[in-house]
């Protein structure tokens, strides 16, 4: 087994474990969510405000909580997914809530030999690139399933986050900015529930933005913009605090927490 091979399947081992555990976390709040509340966030709202009777593909999509807020607005979904466990549960959440969306299982850079079709919309959000090795591939898979004139939107967290190291509860500046030499963490807990007693052993790679957009442009996508915000939606990284519009900034804010690209094919 090739190194990259045997990363990704650690991942995936971790991930499989996450999924239970997160399926019980407030950060995940599935009572709310299965009550008709969506988990979508408002940078991703106001960007693809109108899906309905689009063709959505939701890359790395977990459990499938965003997929089905965005079929619950009227889009036809397909999530995928590296992790078993998580496409188990999506499917079982898709049809105890009544929707159409579609989950496949498999790693995000092998999409294009599990889904044929062509979408008006691929999605991707919140703590996905920095598991894979080399953003070439995956923009090529995502021109692939796009139809002429789809439009690709991405929002991450900023590439200065993954500079540091958490594992202790603070930050730490310990990585490049645009890192190709793979980074292993182990560490007990998960983002969404830092009590728990899981062990997460996780391999990643760091992508600035010019890796991000220039992977994008030259698989052939045409960049409609690119923003940088001083805040997160989710409180994820250590001494954050709560703003009035409910998201998350840091006591010293002195770089961007979150980006988003909006490109077409």
């Amino acid at each position: 087994m090739s190194d990259l091979n045997q990363y990704f399947k650690v991942n995936k081992e971790t991930w499989n474990k996450k999924v239970a555990i997160h399926a019980k976390s407030d950060m995940y709040n599935m009572d709310a969510f299965t009550s008709g509340q969506s988990s979508l966030m408002p940078y991703e709202l106001k960007a693809l405000n109108d899906v309905i009777e689009k063709s959505l593909l939701h890359l790395q999509c977990h459990f499938g909580q965003d997929t089905l807020s965005w079929s619950r607005m009227g889009a036809k979904c397909t999530g995928v997914d590296i992790s078993d466990e998580a496409i188990t549960l999506a499917r079982q959440l898709n049809d105890d809530l009544k929707e159409d969306a579609t989950f496949v299982c498999c790693n995000v850079l092998d999409t294009s030999k599990h889904v044929s079709e062509t979408f008006d919309i691929v999605f991707t959000s919140y703590g996905t690139i920095g598991w894979l090795p080399d953003l070439k591939p995956w923009a090529k898979m995502i021109f692939e399933r796009l139809k002429p004139g789809g439009i690709f939107y991405i929002v991450e967290f900023h590439p200065i986050l993954w500079m540091f190291d958490y594992t202790d509860n603070k930050a730490e500046l310990k990585y490049h900015y645009n890192q190709s030499e793979v980074i292993y963490e182990e560490y007990e807990g998960t983002y969404a529930d830092t009590s728990s007693k899981m062990i997460s052993k996780e391999y990643g790679w760091n992508h600035g933005l010019a890796d991000v957009i220039n992977a994008l442009i030259e698989a052939g996508l045409k960049i409609e913009y690119i923003n940088e915000y001083d805040e997160s939606p989710y409180d994820v990284f250590p001494d954050l605090i709560k703003s009035d519009t409910g998201m998350y900034v840091m006591k010293d804010q002195l770089f961007p927490m979150i980006f988003e690209i909006k490109a077409t094919k």
